[in-house]
């Protein structure tokens, strides 16, 4: 058997280790050891072959490599180039010993070959239910996720063919013109003309590109259009994501921006009818499908393809579905990169619909018809109003994966963007001033003070364990806190002053994973926790609220969908696995005034060069 290898240790770490699996043989042993594959991906592929008949090591091997990918995010394993795409998840366990990679076309005809595996391809029927496995020109699945996959590819394909019926271009024309009078070229003003011609339009753009503004200015152009006020759903993967798209939505209509009617706000799996504990799980699928006319969907980069699935079966064929999100901050954290897939697809069709093409090169804002892009649907906002300078430099450095540019944007002797050593003085000073300053109106109770408090600086962190993790730097912080002010915290529990986050979805309360807030000292109503909620914050008694931590750091996932004025972002060391592009990128466009990394060059660079790769089919033609 011819072997590709990559350099790993004999037998690496404590056999007593949780990570290995004491009765593997073969190659799940060697991959096992090597830190490829985790205890639970070995099991799961020994009870595969036990259960299917299959001892061939390749095979299972194959299998294991698929529940790790899903594992890590990725929605199936692409066997031909695995010995060079699949690393250790942790790399501290690789060594100088040699691990043996099957040899690529003998192991895909062992998987074709196997009685756990389905073969999709011209020389095969579809295969049936009963196989775990599903081998797909050349990428191996578990089955799952391959038909959710197919579902996706088949529902967005028939989306980007079907036009809009009964829609006048003129009257499309009358309204966009009234509506976005400004100069040519007008991406936001594509995005509406795309979203009104036609069933599917991705929204793409990274933070402050105006992507919340073109929501409310759809919304808008659909109530001017003469078949009357359409019924729109918005929705976001997450409870904190969706309260934040009701705040912006709410905003644009009480500043007398855009008229966009009487719309709520709700999670995808609220939208859908989520039944915990039911064998179908939502309440909405293709058989009884979402009463809507146009369904909006945030911060759709969070979207796994499962839930991406299970929204394309519910959505109506002929309702309009706007998916909108930056395609290149940090991904779901269940498998799938469906918005990265969806911006780079190519498209199904060779032209665009004709009703589009016949509006004004103003409208295709100096885009070519028979791009991709136009072809698919897809508008890339790219105007940045939030923040530019070095802020605006640094992430565009970042996320084209230049680390040269990255460290001399960082060197650059801009205040606006730093990068330090984690003893720097200047870090523990902003920590501890704007802890004060927090604590300070807290006990004023000046409670929208306190909440704009909350946003002056934070620290993000990769990990949530660990020295360079979430846990270990509150305690840091907790530290500096109590050196610097004397009674800090001695109030017990809910001491005035205590940054709090949301841990988990609370919809009596109608607080969300991810929501920031405060204690604060209200006199006579006594201690009360304050978040914010629109243009009223909400005040409650702490007892009330049933799954919150102290939020001296966040992870970088956590603060998604935030903004800070001052973001400190601290670095694992280099060979950490969390250190990706993604990561860097959705923590520097946290901030509006000031970036510091708190880290080394070589982690610095590390982090601009790995990007998150997710395997997937859905860019395939």
């Amino acid at each position: 058997m011819t072997a590709e290898t990559v350099a790993v240790p004999a037998d690496a770490g404590d056999p007593g280790d949780v990570w290995f699996v004491l009765g593997a043989t073969g190659l799940l042993r060697a991959f096992n050891r090597a830190g490829v594959l985790s205890a639970a991906d070995v099991h799961v592929a020994r009870r595969l072959g036990q259960l299917g008949g299959e001892h061939d090591e390749r095979v299972l091997l194959a299998a294991a490599l698929t529940v790790r990918a899903v594992r890590l995010g990725s929605v199936c394993v692409a066997l031909a180039d695995a010995a060079s795409t699949v690393s250790p998840d942790d790399e501290s366990r690789t060594g100088g010993a040699e691990l043996a990679w099957p040899d690529a076309d003998g192991w895909l005809s062992a998987c074709a070959a196997s009685p756990l595996t389905a073969v999709d391809d011209a020389d095969h029927p579809p295969g049936g239910p009963g196989t775990p496995l599903r081998l797909a020109d050349g990428l191996l699945y578990l089955d799952r996720y391959w038909r959710e996959e197919q579902l996706v590819r088949r529902e967005l394909d028939a989306r980007v063919r079907r036009p809009v019926a009964q829609v006048d271009v003129g009257e499309v024309r009358t309204a966009l013109d009234a509506l976005f009078p400004g100069a040519a070229p007008d991406r936001q003003r594509l995005a509406a003309a795309t979203t009104a011609l036609r069933t599917l339009t991705v929204l793409a753009g990274g933070p402050g590109t105006g992507k919340t503004t073109t929501v409310a200015r759809l919304l808008a152009l659909f109530r001017r259009l003469p078949d009357g006020p359409p019924r729109v759903a918005l929705a976001a993967p997450t409870g904190k994501a969706a309260a934040r798209l009701q705040e912006a939505t709410d905003e644009a209509a009480s500043g007398g921006l855009v008229d966009v009617g009487d719309v709520r706000t709700s999670t995808l799996h609220r939208l859908l009818g989520w039944q915990p504990g039911s064998r179908s799980r939502f309440r909405h699928d293709r058989h009884n499908r979402l009463p809507y006319d146009v369904v909006v969907v945030d911060e759709t980069s969070m979207v796994s393809l499962s839930l991406m699935a299970r929204l394309l079966d519910a959505v109506r064929p002929e309702a309009r579905l706007v998916l909108v999100g930056d395609p290149d901050q940090l991904a779901s954290v269940e498998a799938g990169a469906v918005l990265g897939d969806l911006v780079a697809r190519p498209a199904p069709v060779p032209h665009p619909p004709p009703a589009l093409v016949r509006l004004a090169d103003r409208d295709l804002a100096g885009q070519d018809p028979d791009s991709d892009e136009v072809r698919t649907g897809v508008v890339r906002l790219t105007e940045p109003y939030r923040f530019g300078g070095a802020i605006g430099d640094l992430a565009e450095a970042v996320r084209s994966g230049r680390p040269d540019r990255v460290l001399e944007v960082l060197r650059s002797d801009d205040p606006a963007v730093q990068l330090v050593a984690a003893d720097s003085p200047a870090l523990r000073r902003d920590v501890v001033t704007a802890a004060a300053a927090l604590v300070d109106v807290a006990r004023a109770g000046d409670v929208d003070t306190a909440l704009r408090a909350l946003r002056r600086h934070h620290l993000l962190c990769a990990h949530r364990h660990g020295p360079y993790g979430v846990a270990g730097w509150t305690r840091t912080v907790e530290r500096w806190l109590t050196a610097w002010m004397a009674g800090y915290a001695d109030a017990g529990e809910w001491y005035v002053g205590r940054p709090l986050l949301v841990t988990a979805n609370d919809y009596e309360v109608q607080l969300f994973n991810g929501d920031t807030g405060v204690v604060v000292d209200r006199g006579e109503a006594g201690v009360l926790a304050a978040f914010s909620r629109g243009r009223e914050p909400v005040l409650l008694s702490p007892h009330r609220l049933s799954a919150v931590r102290t939020v001296h750091a966040m992870t970088v996932h956590a603060a998604q969908g935030s903004q800070f004025d001052r973001v400190s972002l601290l670095l694992p060391p280099e060979d950490s696995p969390l250190l990706t592009r993604e990561l860097f990128y959705t923590a520097v466009t946290r901030a509006e005034q000031t970036v510091r990394v708190v880290g080394s060059e070589a982690a610095v660079r590390r982090a601009v060069l790995r990007p998150i790769v997710r395997a997937s089919g859905l860019r395939r033609r």
